[in-house]
């Protein structure tokens, strides 16, 4: 009967410690959520100001300038421009998914060109995180020349920011309960995927990687499958750079045969490919590789 009460005991003071570290790290997570929001939206609008900078290029402009960003509502932002352009709806949707793909509060979200002599919609669309709501239309049709104003708003995201934030500090406090209590159980971790995309842009280049094409100033240039996939490797890490044991490994390695010049032949053929753009380089990393150079 005394064992009994002693191991009752025992469990009582695990859990008192158990209660005061779940306060202690709820607590924490309260004041650290807000600073890691604040950094997250100012880094979305650094985002937004990319997707006019890319949307200039795409329709021949590397001189004028994007405007500065209005956030015109706590979830909406718009962005505008100092001259008139002209898009493809195609382009402006890859645009804004790979780069938004970076904003960590970016779940769902709708995005309206409006034209700024009549604020009239030209064009819209809308993303979800469940691709089947996703409403794209109107794909393939270039938008003639006006001064358009890109409109972006996001759909709140407070209480799912909360709910992962508590999350990720609670993690610790799981190890200890599970140390406790059920020392054979792991927390599950997972790791998010990155959505893959059949157009890339690069600066003022779309790379089909389906029908491994690059459409470059309105001319077609057809890639081989190798060249396909190098490009690719490069694309998914833009202006960083890429080590030339993971180019080998990626490309070769299945194949069992792994040459180091074939790498640098593809490499030549590529930098060929994209001289057309010259705000486009694949640049040599002394000693560790190679960096996909998208000039801004």
């Amino acid at each position: 009967m005394l064992n009994s009460r002693n191991l009752f005991f025992g469990k009582r003071i695990y859990l008192f410690g158990f209660i005061a570290i779940l306060i202690i790290s709820v607590t924490s997570i309260a004041f650290s959520t807000v600073d890691s929001d604040d950094f997250a939206i100012a880094r979305r609008e650094v985002l937004l100001r990319r997707i006019g900078h890319e949307l200039l290029l795409q329709s021949g402009d590397s001189i004028s300038r994007v405007l500065p960003v209005k956030n015109i509502d706590e979830n909406e932002y718009q962005i505008s421009f100092e001259n008139k352009l002209t898009f493809l709806p195609d382009s402006l949707i890859n645009v804004t998914q790979r780069l938004l793909a970076k904003d960590p509060l970016a779940g769902d979200y709708v995005v309206k060109v409006l034209n700024a002599d009549n604020s009239s919609v030209a064009y819209g669309y809308a993303i979800a995180k469940n691709k089947k709501d996703d409403i794209i239309a109107c794909i393939g049709r270039k938008q003639p020349k006006a001064p358009y104003i890109i409109s972006i708003k996001f759909k709140p995201q407070g209480i799912t920011t909360t709910k992962n934030g508590y999350l990720l500090g609670s993690l610790p406090f799981l190890a200890f309960v599970g140390f406790i209590f059920l020392r054979s159980v792991k927390p599950e971790r997972s790791s998010p995927q990155v959505p893959y995309v059949s157009i890339i842009t690069l600066g003022s280049v779309l790379f089909d990687t389906i029908n491994r094409t690059l459409q470059i100033n309105g001319n077609t240039i057809e890639l081989t499958g190798t060249e396909c996939r190098v490009l690719h490797i490069f694309a998914s890490s833009p202006n960083e750079t890429v080590e030339r044991s993971r180019l080998q490994k990626e490309i070769w390695e299945d194949e069992g045969v792994i040459v180091g010049r074939s790498l640098d032949m593809f490499i030549s053929k590529l930098r060929k490919r994209l001289e057309s753009d010259p705000n486009i380089k694949i640049s040599v990393v002394r000693g560790k590789g190679y960096k996909l150079e998208i000039g801004s």
